[in-house]
């Protein structure tokens, strides 16, 4: 190992011990600590989330196939869209990836001691005020995204007297993050100080889930004229769903996030990429009740007719949305049942009615997600997309890596 290697990760190792939490690390109450990696699994836990690892490698070489020439990066932001970054990291580097993306800077701190030393960590949102000495210390490279991060990022090159690391993101008319069109001049002058290595420069679609959207073009366009000024610096813009576009959107450097863990990459279109998780949660009790029979919180519900109702394990503190309220739907043996009635923070209630007679009982886990309903199924129920699902799946579940 050499000396920089040694340092950033003697850095990696002093800032995770500062009390970052990573939503991966167990808390006291954290029934999802014992994490398997073969059935069968354990009884006793309201859910269990299965998260197929060699899923999301094939999803990611899938990717590099697509899009080659140009290289392919992992977005693994929010614990690696809430399937935990320490055991999702370390299969994309063995996939190859060498690029991944996270939002925060303590989030990288947590995927830096998950992959190899020859891999770059990248922050989206940038440095906040203070994160500027830890982040070069560690290796890390900060997404600069206005002029006030610029200017801190280049005196703290000026202080280490060497040159430091950074992408420089765009607005192309999204207007969330990246500098903007108006500052297009001075960043140009501030970048001859010539104290930044400029590995990237990027900016984000804010309608890839939407191939016709006339706005892609209109950014690719613009992307494309701040790109002809950085001629000599790779060019990264697509997302999950502009990897599907063709090459004028790739560049160097495409950064799938939603599609590696198997969602949609185009809203309702037909998804071409393997599902990674699988949700089935437990019945807790099962009842028959009377026409007029007012069912879950509010009375909300009332029986059309007698109904065989079923009570499962999870609730909205489990990422199941209150907008599955009378909407939703789980399934048993391939059969669809309603939800019923509203979602509470730990159960739900179901219409069991159409199954035979005493086949559901205590204990039988119920599809959530799985071969009869998508991630994308179940978000559209929601009225939601698949990343706030996948992202809030809660840590009350079982999880079981294979």
């Amino acid at each position: 190992m050499d000396a920089t290697s040694a340092m950033r990760n003697d850095a990696v190792k002093v800032h995770s011990m500062q009390g970052y939490a990573g939503a991966s690390s167990a808390a006291p109450c954290d029934m999802s600590s014992a994490v398997a990696d073969a059935d069968p699994m354990p009884a006793g836990y309201p859910g269990y989330l299965t998260i197929d690892l060699a899923a999301l490698s094939r999803n990611y070489r899938a990717m590099v196939e697509r899009v080659s020439p140009a290289s392919v990066a992992a977005v693994v932001k929010a614990d690696a869209y809430g399937l935990g970054a320490d055991r999702v990291a370390p299969v994309l580097y063995a996939s190859g990836c060498r690029h991944f993306f996270v939002a925060q800077f303590h989030e990288a701190l947590a995927v830096l001691a998950a992959i190899g030393d020859d891999a770059d960590v990248f922050v989206l949102n940038g440095l906040q005020p203070g994160n500027e000495g830890p982040c070069a210390e560690a290796g890390i490279v900060p997404v600069v995204n206005s002029t006030e991060q610029l200017a801190a990022w280049q005196a703290q090159a000026a202080a280490l007297g060497r040159p430091l690391p950074a992408v420089l993101q765009f607005d192309t008319g999204m207007s969330r993050l990246g500098l903007a069109p108006v500052d297009f001049d001075s960043v140009l002058r501030a970048l001859e100080e010539d104290n930044l290595d400029i590995r990237f420069v990027m900016s984000h679609l804010a309608c890839a889930d939407e191939p016709d959207n006339e706005q892609n073009a209109g950014q690719l366009a613009e992307m494309q004229r701040i790109a002809a000024v950085f001629a000599d610096v790779p060019l990264c813009f697509a997302n999950s769903g502009g990897s599907f576009f063709g090459k004028t959107y790739h560049g160097a450097l495409v950064r799938p996030g939603i599609a590696v863990y198997g969602g949609a990459p185009h809203g309702n279109a037909d998804n071409p990429m393997e599902p990674v998780v699988s949700l089935d949660v437990a019945v807790v009790q099962t009842r028959s009740v009377a026409e007029g029979a007012k069912i879950g919180y509010g009375g909300a519900h009332v029986a059309t007719r007698e109904m065989v109702l079923a009570t499962i394990a999870a609730g909205y503190a489990d990422g199941l949305p209150r907008t599955l309220s009378d909407r939703g739907a789980v399934y048993f043996d391939g059969v669809r049942l309603p939800i019923v009635g509203r979602v509470s923070m730990d159960s739900i209630i179901v219409d069991a009615t159409a199954l035979p007679a005493g086949r559901l009982t205590l204990g039988a886990r119920v599809e959530v997600i799985g071969p009869n309903q998508s991630l994308d199924a179940l978000a559209a129920d929601a009225g939601t997309i698949s990343y706030e699902i996948l992202t809030g799946l809660g840590r009350r579940y079982f999880r079981n890596y294979r």
